[in-house]
């Protein structure tokens, strides 16, 4: 997932929009009761937790092309239909994929301190030789320091951290996650022969995360992993005092020709414009080695709950509510590519789309996209009928990665926002399993989403 999360700066500046822009619509009691009915639905005997769990817990390790996301799909499908939609389809769409094979090996080689370092294969990457790859180690903090390093015949170890004090863990993480996505080729550039990345948490622990990669097709394409943040301070230390330690590498991962998936598509027909769609969606990928509760597990199950909740209350929405789940977010995007496709070729007209892919945590407001540049402040209008909830906080963004190419077709986007200060705990881990997820922050999420869905159904954006 490529996540957005509010600052408290952010925070602050939401409650600074133009009194012009956050003109009231009329009835605003009226919406405020379908507000307080759409939570109640979704607090009190929602199905929405016992579905994530069903999801999670048959079909971990949903990778694009798998056979666990293949059922998972099947899954989600049967799902949508049992819910009622007027339409469901699974969409095709072609596919990268990536074997990971037998587990990983990573071991320290060293005067004193030799030993294993927890480890796990970068998406896409290519596997070492059979019997495996031993080399000295070079530690980098940046790729400016890559090119003075002297790294020809050695293993490039990237240790820069996310920062600490970034306050918006996905800030954070966009400033480090470049040494995962391209180290391997830059290190390549150099004559490098492996890759070791500090994996992208703020947590000190001997969890490592996976995550996607990428090679050029004219640089040497050479193994990478990333290592637990335990892993990295002591492959750092073990390299001040021993700068002759090596390290020795054995990855049985491989890319494989393209295959056949699809998104999963149902909604609810609009009852005056049917032709217009309002969007709400996730993507149903994971990696392989995770269950995939917060990333995008939440996401999928909230949004099949928003049309489960507007059901639940009775309301018939106006325009037409879709829910989509995407394929290949997380390590090439083509579902959300074929699926724009699909939209600019059939002129399908978008009022909204609104993308849940940050986590199943408190919700704490909206990110909101247009070509204006204004939806954000046209949204804040509705501010007070969030606030009894915890919502506030309106802010300018581009919602999502499925979501953001409608963006450029001129669609107003938007992404749901937690307070995600825990999310990297787990993105892209092992331990991204459904007791990770506190149910009511979930289940308030899924309602936050059906409130926006239902107030842009009603009164426009």
């Amino acid at each position: 997932m490529r996540p957005v999360f509010p600052t408290a700066a952010l925070v602050a500046l939401a409650c600074l929009v133009p009194l012009a822009a956050q003109t009231p619509d009329p009835a605003p009691e009226a919406d405020a009761a379908v507000l307080r009915r759409l939570f109640d639905a979704a607090l009190d005997g929602s199905p929405a937790y016992g579905q994530l769990r069903e999801l999670t817990e048959r079909f971990p390790g949903r990778l694009s092309g798998t056979p666990a996301y293949d059922g998972a799909a099947q899954w989600s499908l049967e799902t949508l239909r049992a819910l009622g939609c007027d339409r469901t389809e699974l969409q095709p769409v072609t596919v990268p994929y990536w074997e990971r094979g037998a587990p990983e090996v990573v071991h320290l080689h060293a005067a004193e301190g030799s030993g294993p370092l927890a480890a796990l294969a970068l998406g896409g990457s290519v596997g070492t030789p059979a019997g495996g790859l031993r080399a000295a180690v070079v530690e980098v903090q940046s790729f400016e320091q890559l090119a003075a390093a002297g790294v020809a015949g050695k293993i490039v170890f990237f240790n820069r951290p996310m920062d600490p004090r970034e306050i918006t863990p996905g800030r954070a993480y966009g400033g480090a996650v470049n040494q995962r996505s391209r180290g391997a080729t830059e290190a390549a550039k150099h004559g490098a022969v492996g890759v070791l990345v500090r994996s992208m948490t703020h947590a000190l622990d001997d969890v490592p995360h996976t995550g996607a990669m990428s090679y050029l097709p004219d640089v040497p394409r050479i193994p990478a992993a990333a290592i637990s943040t335990l892993a990295a301070e002591r492959l750092s230390r073990t390299l001040r005092a021993q700068p002759a330690a090596e390290v020795e590498m054995t990855l049985h991962c491989s890319p494989q020709p393209d295959r056949p998936s699809a998104n999963v598509i149902g909604e609810i027909r609009g009852s005056e414009f049917p032709e217009k769609v309002i969007l709400v969606g996730g993507h149903l990928d994971s990696w392989d080695i995770t269950p995939g509760a917060h990333d995008d597990g939440t996401g999928c199950i909230q949004s099949i709950e928003v049309l489960r909740l507007l059901k639940a209350v009775g309301y018939q929405p106006r325009h037409t509510i879709r829910c989509v789940l995407y394929a290949n977010e997380e390590n090439g995007l083509r579902g959300a590519l074929e699926y724009t496709r699909v939209v600019a070729e059939k002129k399908e007209e978008h009022v909204l789309a609104l993308e849940t892919d940050s986590g199943g945590f408190r919700p704490a407001g909206f990110n909101l996209g247009n070509p204006a540049g204004d939806a954000h402040l046209r949204a804040a209008r509705w501010r007070e009928l969030f606030v009894p909830y915890g919502i506030h906080v309106f802010q300018k963004g581009t919602g999502g990665a499925d979501v953001g190419p409608l963006l450029r077709y001129g669609y107003t986007v938007a992404g749901l926002m937690p307070d995600s200060q825990r999310y990297f705990d787990y993105h892209h881990t092992r331990i991204d399993t459904i007791d990770q997820v506190n149910r009511r922050e979930f289940e308030l999420g899924a309602a936050a989403m059906a409130a926006l869905v239902y107030l842009v159904d009603r009164h426009g954006l």
